[in-house]
């Protein structure tokens, strides 16, 4: 598409009106218009558009700020702190961007400071959030001690190190973190396998916080005993139901293969020149198949430690095939195709080790295992 000169810079000067701030200015979005109009001139300090803008925006940026401050300071509002210091923000944000603006210094020659307020205003806000945070996790339950731990979390992030609001979070943390036994059953001796690979990594799975929630620790029961947990919440109990490593199923194909039109010969004609002879060529082509299926089912039960309340039972199964093919013939290879062929080079091989082909099977049973417990613990 092509555009006349006139319309290509009127386009211009439309995206330069858009970019100095002038249309949130219209729209009564001080703030906006005047971080637009700074932000414009830091590329250009002498735009002219959005020098007119910051001068008109400025002055009511600031009386509609700090009047929103003051009114909500105002209210008995039980977080009227902690939107104070994001109004306080806001202004020291337009102070700073000012004063570190040449082209928006010559606008604004002394932009308000409010470090004062901002400062005060935080220092409040941690208060107002560390007293809703001490409220909540006196209630001593789960759902109370996690908001009290955003509570703490957000005095701290007005007021690093206020009071022992770590040590408090921690203890919210604790009491709103759902406990979780891990029970995995090992596979029995008698079966010379070992199921160590596969529950080693659901363990670590567990352990990376790729369960769903924050607010969910798993413990193996050494750890619950070593760490002397006061209390557990669930048992999550993990077992082989069946397995069968080396299932062996093997197959004898034969059939017959011609190609016509196949030189088989020449001979010498009467007048002492040579003629091909061309005829039909067979092979009998002998493909032997061996199949090994490997196979498991995986129980999942979650609990109360009761052992009443079932939470959730899920079944997983997974199976792994081992396939092998190797071919010989008899007769002429010019009848096989290049694939048959290489068959024929192939020898029957050795069919991989039982614990390799148990770990196997397991791998698809680990990706259903472990989506249904980051589904089933996201809720918490």
């Amino acid at each position: 598409m092509k555009f006349s000169l006139p319309i290509y810079f009127l386009v211009l000067l439309l995206v330069a009106g858009c970019s100095s701030g002038k249309k949130q200015l219209e729209r009564g979005q001080y703030y906006d218009a005047v971080i637009k109009s700074v932000n414009r001139l830091k590329g250009n300090p002498d735009h002219k558009k959005s020098k007119e803008t910051l001068r008109s925006a400025y002055p009511f940026a600031l009386e509609s700020l700090e009047e929103s401050a003051k009114q909500g300071l105002s209210t008995n509002q039980p977080n009227k702190w902690r939107n104070a210091v994001n109004q306080y923000e806001k202004l020291h944000n337009l102070y700073n961007s000012i004063k570190n603006t040449p082209g928006a210094r010559t606008v604004i020659t002394n932009p308000k400071s409010y470090f004062t307020e901002l400062s005060d205003a935080k220092q409040n806000a941690a208060e107002e959030s560390y007293n809703d945070g001490v409220i909540l996790l006196n209630e001593k339950n789960r759902v109370s001690a996690r908001e009290a731990f955003f509570h703490f979390q957000d005095a701290l992030s007005f007021v690093p190190n206020y009071k022992d609001a770590v040590e408090k979070m921690e203890q919210a943390r604790f009491d709103a973190t759902l406990k979780v036994v891990i029970e995995q059953i090992p596979v029995p001796t008698r079966y010379k396998l070992s199921a160590d690979f596969f529950q080693d990594k659901v363990e670590e799975f567990l352990r990376s916080n790729s369960s769903g929630s924050q607010f969910v620790a798993f413990y193996t029961p050494q750890e619950v005993e070593k760490s002397k947990l006061p209390y557990i919440d669930q048992i999550l109990r993990i077992q082989f139901d069946d397995f069968v490593v080396g299932q062996e199923f093997k197959k004898v194909e034969t059939e017959t293969f011609e190609r016509d039109s196949v030189v088989v010969g020449d001979v010498e004609m009467a007048d002492g020149t040579i003629k091909k002879v061309y005829g039909t060529v067979k092979a009998k082509l002998i493909v032997h198949s061996k199949q090994i299926k490997s196979e498991g089912l995986v129980s999942m039960q979650i609990f109360k430690p009761d052992g009443v309340a079932i939470l959730k039972h899920e079944k997983f199964n997974g199976t792994y095939l081992w396939l092998e093919k190797w071919a010989t013939f008899n007769g002429d290879e010019r009848a096989l195709t290049k694939e048959q062929l290489q068959l024929c080079k192939r020898s029957e091989m050795y069919a991989p080790p039982p614990q390799d082909m148990f770990i196997r099977f397991t791998e698809p049973i680990y990706n259903q295992l472990t989506r249904q417990i980051r589904q089933f613990y996201s809720q918490y």
